[in-house]
């Protein structure tokens, strides 16, 4: 009897859960899939020239070769793309977008964060963080080049300009939602300034700063192909190009599908982070 009760009884809230998340995970893969099936019935029925559009098996083989030393009819032995294995570009950009982005989030942090406390510093810097949030990365690459050379200086600069900004505003929004009346029930309690910091403005503006830090992380990623442009090797953007411009279809879809893959998995590292630092968001 008792084995019959628990049997019709509703579903707990982690099982419908876990269901949930298992059918997203199936439409995700599934949806992969079919693209993936679409792409390759395309290129093998539709008669596309490869240098167009190649089949996704020539993709996955620049994945794979691009990893490997090869011997060429010659007797030449050519290991990976450009004389470096296609990690070796993905690891070379990731340690640019590190300190791009890692710059860019202390130094927005810390100038978001005096902007939300003085008003006078706001109205004085403000304009200009709309005016570079504006600007596009290849609208002042050319200037980073003439001031910084074309080493990875440069580079490095123009994802900490991609991000610095972005992550500066989101701190500032953050700071300003702190409503006055949480401060002020604060200091009835007995806080002092140290604990209202930590126990109230903080919280309150931490999803928005790691929002920012999101959003920027993105828009380093975006901006990563501009930033190599110029000896950009080893790079997966400068790859990326250099492979366009060589007509090597297969090996920049290549590069773009790392670049995308690679900028997911850390943004979804990062909504990891937002969830377990700020678990009181959404509840």
């Amino acid at each position: 009897m008792r084995r019959e009760i628990t049997d019709q009884a509703p579903p707990s809230a982690r099982q419908r859960l876990l269901t949930l998340t298992t059918h997203r995970r199936v439409l995700q893969i599934g949806s992969v899939l079919v693209f993936l099936l679409a792409w390759w019935a395309i290129t093998r029925f539709g008669n596309i020239n490869p240098t167009v559009l190649p089949s996704p098996i020539d993709v996955f083989h620049q994945l794979i070769v691009t990893n490997q030393c090869t011997t060429s009819e010659t007797g030449r032995v050519r290991c990976g793309a450009q004389d470096y294995y296609l990690w070796q570009h993905l690891l070379a950009t990731l340690q640019r977008i590190g300190v791009g982005v890692g710059a860019g989030t202390i130094v927005g942090v810390l100038l978001g964060w005096l902007l939300g406390i003085s008003a006078n510093a706001r109205a004085v810097v403000e304009p200009y963080l709309g005016f570079l949030r504006a600007l596009p990365p290849l609208g002042y690459i050319g200037l980073l080049i003439v001031w910084f050379g074309i080493g990875d200086v440069s580079k490095v600069v123009l994802l900490f300009a991609a991000v610095f900004p972005t992550v500066a505003v989101g701190t500032l929004a953050g700071v300003l939602s702190v409503k006055q009346d949480w401060i002020r029930a604060a200091k009835t309690l007995g806080a002092n300034s140290l604990q209202i910091l930590r126990r109230v403005t903080i919280p309150a503006a931490l999803p928005h700063i790691i929002t920012s830090i999101r959003i920027g992380t993105g828009l380093a990623w975006s901006a990563i192909v501009a930033a190599e442009l110029n000896d950009g090797i080893p790079g997966i953007g400068g790859l990326a190009y250099i492979s366009g411009t060589q007509l090597d279809t297969a090996l920049t879809i290549a590069c773009i599908i790392v670049i995308g893959i690679t900028a997911l998995i850390i943004d979804q590292l990062l909504i990891r982070l937002e969830r377990r630092c700020t678990p009181w968001v959404g509840k």
